[in-house]
Formats: C-alpha cells, structure tokens, sequence
C-alpha cells in the first residue's frame, strides 16, 4: 500500500491509507491542543502511544532526520 504525507494540525505525517481511521481522530475528534501533546511527547520521546474512541492503538513516531511523524497501528496487549 503507498504511503501518504499529510498535515494534521501542522505536523507532517506519513502513513497508509489503511490507517487512515487514526489521521482522522486525530484531526478530527480531537482539538488541536490535545493533538499537540501527542506530536510533542512523540518528539520528545522518540514515539507516543495514544488510543482512539473506538479503543485501537496507535503509535506515533518522531523520525529526527527528517522532522515528520510516522503513524502506526498497535496491536493490543
């Protein structure tokens, strides 16, 4: 599946249109300030870990060389 590069709130993200569901919470349902904490501990940390309304997990990952985000999905635990 290609990969896609999209602004949420600012913040480049790169992922597959299968996960689209996560860009769109993100986008979406919750209000930039939220987002902003998840984009922020990700480029802090390296990732951060967050969960939709619907209870899936997603990760997002900083990737330093290149200043943008990578989405992925989480299998729960």
């Amino acid at each position: 599946m290609p990969i896609i590069k999209e602004q949420v709130h600012g913040y480049w993200v790169l992922f597959e249109e299968e996960l689209r569901n996560a860009i769109d919470f993100l986008k979406n349902d919750l209000q930039k300030e939220e987002a902003k904490t998840i984009f922020s501990a990700a480029k802090l940390n390296g990732f951060a870990e967050f969960e939709d309304h619907m209870d899936r997990n997603w990760t997002i990952v900083y990737n330093r060389q290149d200043f943008n985000y990578t989405l992925v999905k989480r299998n729960r635990e």
